[in-house]
């Protein structure tokens, strides 16, 4: 089981397991990636700030957080050079430089939703692999991670996310959709979810422009 800390990237994983699984379904899990100690000091950060809601069309409604802190941090330590190594060894995914993500959650209550999608376009063709982080601090109901063939509309996998720190990794690639299911019961799913890219730039490079431009 590997962990992410603060300080970087600890303990080992059966690679040749992962690439199989990512090769036949495009997607495989790491149980626990963020480590506890990481885990509890991005909670606090969580349940200590407001949340606006945000819509992107027909594609999702969320809400997002004011506080960048939890993201911050979390961009971080995705970015450390062994969690990206390991991440190419497993995907194949050599042009892989960079990643950026944001925090989001979806409350029951406020009818929030994440429909099919492909996370591609004319300007996000630098995006390879999708990772999405259990942030939730309980259980919740439904909020399950789908992914299937665009052509076929056969689905290719079905991940539940919910143990802390648990991370989903899956393919970006235009013959391929995602969504996560709508959510049912009271508790709330909050994640930390983003892409690896490519490119010639880095992650700390990346900083010195607009955070808009960063996830």
């Amino acid at each position: 089981m590997v962990h992410l800390t603060k300080a970087g990237l600890t303990g080992a994983a059966d690679l040749v397991e992962l690439a199989h699984q990512f090769e036949q379904s495009h997607a495989f899990c790491l149980p626990r990636l963020l480590h506890p100690e990481l885990m509890q000091r991005v909670s606090a950060r969580l349940e200590n700030c407001e949340w606006i809601t945000q819509e992107d069309g027909k594609i999702a409604k969320e809400a997002v957080p004011t506080d960048p802190a939890a993201a911050n941090v979390l961009n971080f330590a995705a970015n450390t050079s062994q969690f990206l190594d390991l991440t190419r060894q497993i995907t194949g995914c050599d042009q892989i430089t960079w990643f950026g993500g944001r925090v989001y959650r979806m409350v029951p209550a406020l009818d929030h939703f994440d429909s099919w999608h492909a996370d591609l376009g004319t300007t996000h063709k630098d995006r390879l692999v999708g990772m999405s982080i259990n942030l939730s601090a309980r259980p919740y109901q439904g909020g399950i991670f789908r992914l299937r063939n665009e052509v076929s509309g056969e689905i290719l996998c079905e991940l539940p996310n919910i143990g802390e720190g648990d991370a989903i990794i899956f393919r970006i690639s235009p013959d391929l959709k995602h969504m996560v299911t709508p959510l049912s019961g009271t508790e709330p799913k909050t994640a930390f979810a983003g892409w690896f890219r490519s490119g010639d730039t880095n992650f700390y490079s990346m900083l010195k422009q607009p955070p808009t431009q960063v996830v």
